[in-house]
């Protein structure tokens, strides 16, 4: 059974990072709204690294002693929690952070990692393969895994100091729309939340090619892996959902939705061209769930987490010359 995680996990890993992370901006939109609802995006794209992942890796790393920091860190990820990991490394004077990514990684992400400090180890064809030969490379070497969604309550707790700040920055947000991927930010955020304000709803969201969490809960089965039926803009919310987050998000959140890729990409160009940020795919997807199904997210004052800003130059091109408008698909659909 996974470690018990309450509101205080988040109070004490707030007290632990506060100092070396940003309180990213709770921005009112300027074009949605309307017929009595107000939308804030909380800007987790402005983050250090451009990612909540952040928040996660201080707070379990903040908690290491002596001989742990001398030792070193490890994790397995090609994305936002490989960098976060290595940038946190280096924030807290640990020497030693190795992050292993699968061998196809792009270089583009490998680069990224290295330049906050880490040092990189290309292994396996995929992630779970990847996964596998690095677990056993960390148990080896006496590393500490820095988890990144599965069960720890100091990861959980660092990604639920975003609703503390939300909730300060504006004691009215009465609904809180976040991504799912494994399961961590959207628990942290909705444990705290709750705590702070019982009544707050809490909508998660993910990509209809990978709805993981939405089978997990339908099934009460814990989907460690997933497939993925098609091609998505939003890599870090593909996979399988962690343990602790299954165990309790059947019972703190209002409702969880997929969302078509098509409006995604449209929530992506939407921020680009009428907010003037950039977020990733990932971290578009709640905005995308109040253009495809408002009605669905409800709510009077919004806050829809924009978790993460590092998209590929390449494809935000292609989905700002290129992508229709998700009401047009719903008119074709």
């Amino acid at each position: 059974m996974p470690a018990p995680f309450s509101a205080q996990d988040v109070y004490d890993a707030y007290a632990r990072i506060r100092d070396l992370i940003y309180c990213t901006p709770l921005e009112e939109s300027i074009c949605l709204g309307g017929s009595g609802r107000r939308y804030f995006f909380k800007l987790e794209c402005a983050q250090t690294v451009k990612s909540f992942k952040i928040r996660g890796a201080l707070s379990k790393m903040t908690t290491l002693g002596p001989e742990q920091r001398r030792r070193g860190v490890a994790t397995v990820s090609s994305g936002n929690h490989g960098a976060a990991v290595s940038c946190a490394a280096g924030l807290l004077g640990i020497p030693n952070a190795v992050i292993i990514v699968p061998e196809a990684t792009p270089q583009a992400k490998v680069d990224r990692i290295r330049f906050y400090g880490g040092s990189v180890l290309l292994m396996g064809r995929d992630y779970n393969e990847a996964h596998a030969l690095g677990s056993a490379y960390i148990a080896a070497h006496g590393l500490t895994y820095i988890d990144p969604y599965y069960d720890d309550p100091k990861i959980y707790g660092g990604q639920g100091t975003i609703s503390l700040e939300i909730l300060r920055q504006n004691p009215g947000i009465d609904t809180i729309v976040c991504p799912i991927g494994g399961g961590g930010l959207i628990t942290g955020i909705a444990v705290a939340a709750k705590a702070l304000s019982p009544d707050i709803r809490i909508i998660g969201v993910q990509t209809e090619v990978c709805p993981a969490m939405i089978a997990a809960l339908r099934d009460h089965v814990l989907y460690e892996e997933y497939p993925v039926t098609g091609p998505s803009v939003c890599d870090a919310l593909t996979g399988g959902v962690g343990a602790l987050s299954f165990s309790m998000l059947g019972d703190l959140a209002t409702d969880v939705l997929a969302v078509k890729e098509t409006s995604v990409r449209e929530a992506v160009r939407h921020m680009v061209l009428k907010e003037k940020t950039v977020v990733e795919g990932g971290g578009a997807a709640a905005l995308a769930a109040v253009l495809e199904q408002p009605e669905r997210v409800g709510g009077k004052n919004v806050a829809l987490v924009m978790s993460g800003g590092n998209i590929d130059g390449a494809l935000l091109q292609e989905i700002l010359a290129a992508a229709p408008s998700a009401a047009e698909n719903r008119k074709r659909d």
